[in-house]
């Protein structure tokens, strides 16, 4: 499809999504204007009625943008001037588009920055409730996808906890970066008029204004910070769909995930299939590449505004979006998943992880690492050809292995035992994964 030069250097049909965020700015620079003489407040009163009109129509369907306004200020001014004539050209006091952008942009960021915050704070109390409900519920500890320790379910969840509290304060960091105000920066150099930078920036929140008009208007760091840190809880999401994926297979069978975040196929009918948790992790891609967008835009620029810098508000708005969806999806998601606790409790119990405990039993009796080594080999092997978990072997069935065990043993492999026996901080043990949730419970008051 081939555009006109005007419809290709147009971004009114992302960028309209600003439109708030453009009237909120325009709204607190005729406060800023009228405060400090430049205009009076009876023009700022008509400008402020007529942007407020012009919300109410834009939200009511009664205005519409169009390829003519190019971006998204200039169809609020277009609008401006249709209400209030030449009146409008007060707004065009003391600031330029390169400034308004940034200060939309930053607004908007700074909104969608608390929802994300909102919606991780629900997914941490939700991964929290879950961990409380299966404190005692036992399942294998993965390694390289192979069964490798016994640990709680609980404990397995508490690990993402972790992960997404971690996102939770990237966002708080972030938010640090994105709540900074480039109001009266002109183009790049200032303007001529003596105004209240700080005035504008109290009004819509903000706690401080950037100190240099030249980079006001060519920064992007905030933007580049907030998909970084959608990416990695992106990545978060997309893991933990993994796991949900593979538990909710026949092979697995560990949970069920409500049908209304699955499907079914038409010529397979047993098949279920977690498409909720496939888009998710494959949404995860997504905004990777919305990351490599912004970076690689922003790479040759030089110093200060480049029409290149418009392009910005794709992947931002993309990142923004596919992050909150997935994560509300997610929470309403997991909150449906059926744990079948038999099925984690027999895959911990035939899947030989308390091996090594037995192997640290025969080392305490006094055998050496490698006889212990070989010893658990055999009765490994030998438990798996007889379709036996290792801890319902009999004691003679041991002691052909070597002579050393004695009936204490099974206390030692107890499964629970093998997890209750662990003593350092952040482990898996019962005790140990209650006081993490209680450092949880802390951390909140």
């Amino acid at each position: 499809m081939k555009l006109s030069a005007k419809e290709f250097m147009a971004s009114i049909d992302f960028d309209w999504k600003l439109y708030e965020e453009e009237i909120e700015c325009s709204i607190a620079h005729a406060n800023m204007l009228a405060g400090n003489g430049i205009i009076t407040e009876d023009e700022a009163q008509q400008i402020k009625a007529a942007l407020a009109d012009i919300r109410k129509e834009i939200e009511g369907g009664k205005l519409k943008f169009t390829v003519e306004h190019e971006d998204v200020h200039g169809g609020i001014y277009q609008f401006l001037s249709d209400k209030i004539g030449p009146l409008a050209r007060q707004m065009k006091i003391a600031r330029g588009v390169n400034d308004q952008v940034v200060a939309d942009s930053r607004l908007f960021l700074k909104k969608e920055t608390l929802a994300i915050e909102e919606l991780l704070d629900n997914l941490l109390d939700t991964l929290e409730n879950i961990a409380k409900d299966h404190v005692n519920t036992i399942i294998p500890g993965y390694s390289h996808l192979q069964r490798a320790q016994p640990v709680t379910l609980a404990y397995h969840i508490l690990a993402y906890y972790q992960m997404f509290a971690r996102d939770r304060k990237r966002f708080e960091n972030c938010l640090e970066g994105i709540n900074v105000m480039p109001p009266d920066c002109g183009a790049l150099a200032g303007t001529v008029y003596e105004t209240d930078r700080m005035a504008a920036a109290e009004e819509l929140g903000f706690a401080s204004v950037l100190p240099n008009a030249m980079d006001a208007v060519a920064d992007r760091d905030f933007a580049m910070e907030f998909i970084n840190c959608c990416a990695i809880t992106m990545t978060h999401l997309s893991r933990f769909c993994e796991d949900l994926i593979l538990w909710d297979t026949v092979e697995f069978d560990f949970i069920k995930i409500d049908d209304e975040f699955c499907t079914t196929s038409r010529r397979m009918p047993e098949k279920r299939n977690l498409d909720v948790a496939e888009l998710i992790r494959g949404k995860s891609g997504r905004v990777f590449g919305d990351l490599i967008n912004l970076l690689t835009i922003f790479k040759g620029l030089p110093m200060s505004y480049n029409r290149d810098m418009q392009e910005d508000k794709v992947p931002v708005i993309d990142a923004a979006n596919t992050l909150e969806s997935s994560l509300a999806l997610f929470v309403d998601m997991i909150k449906t998943m059926e744990i079948n606790r038999g099925n984690m409790q027999r895959a911990a119990k035939y899947g030989y992880m308390n091996s090594a405990e037995m192997a640290m039993y025969l080392y305490e009796k006094g055998l050496s690492v490698d006889e212990c080594s070989r010893i658990i080999s055999k009765v490994v092997k030998y438990a798996i050809n007889h379709g036996k978990p290792i801890d319902e072997l009999w004691l003679d069935d041991l002691k052909q292995f070597s002579q050393v065990f004695d009936s204490d043993i099974y206390d030692r492999i107890a499964i629970r035992n093998v997890i209750a026996s662990k003593k350092s901080e952040g482990s898996t043990s019962f005790k140990s994964v209650e006081k993490q949730l209680e450092d949880i419970a802390k951390a909140k008051k």
